[in-house]
């Protein structure tokens, strides 16, 4: 490979023998996504993360965490509740994982 400073590209060459480790940073990634559109939903529409778990029926610790990406306890069932309080809805869509 040629030398690059793309941090893509340098993990996915380290990772690319490990079907493991891609599954791992798949999944890392997808937590990181969901909790920066949990965020980013919630300041479009000026809420705290205090209002929007009042909104929800829970506490303002668990949006921290649900905007944390770190976590990776997302359900469905709290998004659909986080999409409603913020007058939006959950789109979920499968795609073919290139190979």
């Amino acid at each position: 490979m040629a030398k690059t400073s793309d941090a893509l590209k340098i993990i996915d060459s380290l990772t690319s023998d490990d079907s493991e480790m891609e599954n791992l940073i798949r999944e890392a990634s997808l937590n990181a996504i969901v909790a920066q559109l949990i965020y980013e939903a919630r300041t479009a529409r000026g809420l705290t993360q205090k209002q929007l778990a009042d909104r929800v029926g829970t506490k303002q610790s668990a949006i921290a965490r649900l905007e944390d990406a770190d976590y990776d306890g997302h359900s469905l069932s709290m998004l659909q509740k986080i999409a409603g309080a913020l007058n939006q809805k959950v789109e979920i869509k499968f795609s073919a994982i290139a190979s």
